[in-house]
């Protein structure tokens, strides 16, 4: 699988490379089907002290799955947008493995 992770108006970052490559090849290993992932991490001015977005595009058999959210830490928005995309994975799983 081939991950593309890009930083939108933000300097960066080693770590969150090594952490999101980390994740996304967990992903690829359980589920070999997939193609692409392309991550974007964006940080917004947020009143509510979020604003630290994580947004990840997987390609795959069929339509594209997207995921992201707004958390008040990279790490935390990464975390779940990995468990979002992973429920998706399961039902795709699933609807493939009928057919």
């Amino acid at each position: 699988m081939t991950i593309d992770i890009q930083y939108v108006q933000m300097p960066t970052s080693e770590a969150m490379n090594t952490l999101m490559t980390a994740k996304l090849n967990k992903l690829a290993n359980k589920y070999e089907w997939l193609i692409r992932a392309r991550v974007h991490f964006k940080q917004e001015n947020d009143p509510t002290g979020k604003g630290k977005i994580c947004e990840i595009e997987l390609s795959a058999p069929g339509p594209r799955l997207f995921a992201h959210s707004n958390e008040d830490d990279f790490e935390k928005a990464a975390a779940k947008t990995i468990k979002d995309l992973e429920k998706q994975l399961n039902k795709r799983k699933a609807i493939m493995n009928k057919h």
